[in-house]
Formats: structure tokens, C-alpha cells, sequence
């Protein structure tokens, strides 16, 4: 019997780690080996300053299906096959179980780090949750979206509901989630789901050369603007002025802004700019 490939590939390009999810024949159904895959890939990128970058992205006809449902995942089939008795129990499983997913996609939003994500097919359930997570989505024409838990009656719950209200409003997640309507990629940078669509048939290259423009941007400057964004998104104007000027304090007293102040200064001539 030929072995099993990993079901998810890393690469490192330019200081880019390219995480690439690799069960096309189940259509990237989240598995256990790929969430033990991704988590080891997450904190590498986390922990190693050479990697700028992360990039996700997949191989075959769908970006994910979601959580492989036939692997047998904890509490994700149904309480009657999981064992399950009491509404506190599945609250406490969505937390803990459900392969890792809230607490790798909570590790993913706060590393100070970029991370993109992108699909270039059509992205559900989990896969779509996971890509909420992500700093920037970009799509492929041929991408598409959608949470199919409501045709079993539940909700996303991994950051599916909280995540996508937060990014895109209570508009826009009343149909994915209440309506339970997919979205093509142009609706989805419509809806603010995606940052940008690129052609089918440039989409791998393109992805690569916004993921190298990132990394020639200032890696304290995204990683204090990664949280001050987070943290204003929650807050008032008055409080969301006081995070920006706490995050600028100690960006200013950094020696690489104020080399580059003192070189853009030299090179004006003195003009007062």
C-alpha cells in the first residue's frame, strides 16, 4: 500500500513560510495529522525572526471542505456519537476539542506577525473559519464561501460567528450564517470578506508577490499595528486615540525609524518636510 502523504506541506521562500494544505483527494478536510501539521508550522513561523510571512494556501478542487466529519472528531458529528449529555459539555468541547482549532486560530490572530491566506477555490465551514483568523484573505475568481453548519441546524462556532460579524457586520453575517447563502469571491470583497480577487490563472504568483511585499515592510510597525487595530476595533474614539499614540511611543524611540528620519531628512535637503 503506497504511504499517505502529509497532509500538510511547508517550504520557506524569501522568508515567507508556505504552508500549503495537501488532502485534495478529501478535499483538504481538516484533519488531526493537518492541525498537528499547522500548529507546528504556526509556532515555527512565530518563533523564527527570519520568517516574515506566513502564507496559506491548498492544492485541488476545493480550498477545505471544513472538519473531516468521517475522521471521527470529538463532539463535531453529534452528541449521540460523541457521547456527549449535557448543553455545558458541548459548550466546554468547543473550547478545549474540535482538533485545537479556537485556541491555533486564537494563536494566529495574535501573533505579531502578517499571515494570508489564500484560496483559490471555494472555502467552508472550519477552512473558512481558520481563514478568519488570518491578517488578509485573498481569493482566486474561482474561489467561493460558505458555512454549511446551518443545514444541520448549528451555528460555526470556532470563531465562525464572532469572527465573521466582527470583519464583515451583523449585514453580511446574517447570510452566510442565517440564510446559510454562499458567496462568490467578487461578493466576498464586496462584503469585505476578502481583501482583493485575482485573475485564476495569475492567482499563485500574485499571492507570492503580495506576501514579498510584506516582508520588505517594517516588522515592528505591522506587529504594533496588528494589535493596535485589534484592540481599537473594541474600543471607543477617545480610547482608540490613546492606543495609537501608546503603540507610536515606542515605535518613534525605535533605531530604524530614527535612522530612516534622519536619512529622508538629509536627503529633502532641509526643505521642512
Amino acid at each position: 500500500m503506497t504511504e499517505e502523504a502529509p497532509h500538510l506541506l511547508t517550504e520557506e521562500v524569501d522568508g515567507i513560510l508556505i504552508a500549503t494544505l495537501n488532502r485534495p483527494d478529501k478535499l483538504n478536510a481538516i484533519s488531526r495529522q493537518m492541525m498537528d501539521l499547522l500548529t507546528e508550522a504556526v509556532l515555527r513561523f512565530r518563533d523564527a525572526d527570519e520568517l516574515k510571512v506566513m502564507l496559506i494556501r491548498s492544492t485541488g478542487r476545493y480550498f477545505s471542505a471544513g472538519a473531516d466529519l468521517k475522521a471521527g472528531n470529538q463532539n463535531v458529528v453529534s452528541p449521540s456519537v460523541s457521547g456527549v449529555q449535557s448543553a455545558r459539555s458541548i459548550r466546554e468541547n468547543h473550547r478545549l476539542n474540535l482538533n485545537n482549532m479556537q485556541q491555533l486560530w486564537d494563536e494566529m490572530e495574535h501573533i505579531e506577525k502578517p499571515i494570508v491566506v489564500a484560496h483559490h477555490a471555494m472555502c467552508v465551514g472550519g477552512g473558512l473559519e481558520m481563514s478568519l483568523s488570518c491578517d488578509f484573505r485573498l481569493a482566486a475568481k474561482s474561489a467561493g464561501y460558505a458555512f454549511p453548519e446551518g443545514l444541520f441546524g448549528v451555528l460555526p462556532a470556532s470563531g465562525g460567528v464572532s469572527r465573521l460579524t466582527r470583519l464583515c457586520g451583523p449585514h453580511w453575517a446574517r447570510w452566510l450564517v442565517m440564510a446559510n447563502k454562499p458567496a462568490s469571491a467578487d461578493k466576498a470583497l464586496t462584503m469585505g470578506l476578502v481583501h482583493e480577487v485575482y485573475p485564476d490563472e495569475t492567482f499563485e504568483q500574485d499571492a507570492l508577490d503580495f506576501c514579498r511585499h510584506l516582508t520588505k515592510q517594517n516588522g515592528e510597525q505591522m506587529g504594533a499595528a496588528k494589535v493596535a487595530i485589534e484592540l481599537i476595533a473594541d474600543s471607543g474614539r477617545d480610547a482608540g486615540r490613546h492606543i495609537e499614540r501608546m503603540a507610536n511611543s515606542g515605535l518613534m524611540l525605535n533605531p530604524s525609524y530614527i535612522k530612516g528620519m534622519e536619512e529622508y531628512l538629509k536627503g529633502v535637503g532641509g526643505k521642512g518636510k
